[in-house]
């Protein structure tokens, strides 16, 4: 089998579309998440919190005081940008719950596996032969 024919097998696999349109829709749903976190959520405690833009929340490595990252960035200094942290955590923990919530409700519409009562098969015509045999020696009827 050669190598274009295996691949063209491997992609035709049921399994492998699967998780393609699962990566592909999963990315999309990121940037939605991302842009709820970013947008709307984040405003909303910055301003709860006194006016805080998280996204300009870091620490200088230098110990000099920069108005954005972008500042400190074009200074050349590294910072600690914890406020994207906290941004990606938000992020994360919205993802979490949302898959979470998709998969319990996934499993509810998952039927109950069927209980299989074993029954014993039919004796056999030889073992119904024997069993006859039997019956009428315990009768006394030969």
């Amino acid at each position: 089998m050669g190598f274009v024919s295996e691949f063209k097998e491997f992609i035709a696999k049921g399994n492998v579309l699967d998780l393609a349109i699962g990566v592909i829709i999963g990315a999309a749903f990121g940037k939605i998440v991302t842009s709820l976190t970013d947008d709307i959520i984040m405003p909303v405690i910055g301003l709860a919190l006194g006016k805080v833009d998280f996204a300009n929340l870091f620490i200088a490595m230098n110990g000099q005081h920069y108005a954005t990252i972008a500042e400190a960035k074009k200074a050349g200094v590294g910072t600690i940008n914890y406020g994207l942290f906290l941004n990606a955590l938000i992020n994360f923990l919205i993802i979490a719950f949302i898959i979470f919530m998709i998969v319990k409700a996934a499993n509810k519409l998952k039927k109950a596996p069927v209980e299989v009562v074993a029954v014993a098969p039919p004796p056999t015509t030889d073992q119904q032969l024997l069993m006859e045999i039997r019956d009428s020696l315990r009768t006394g009827r030969v």
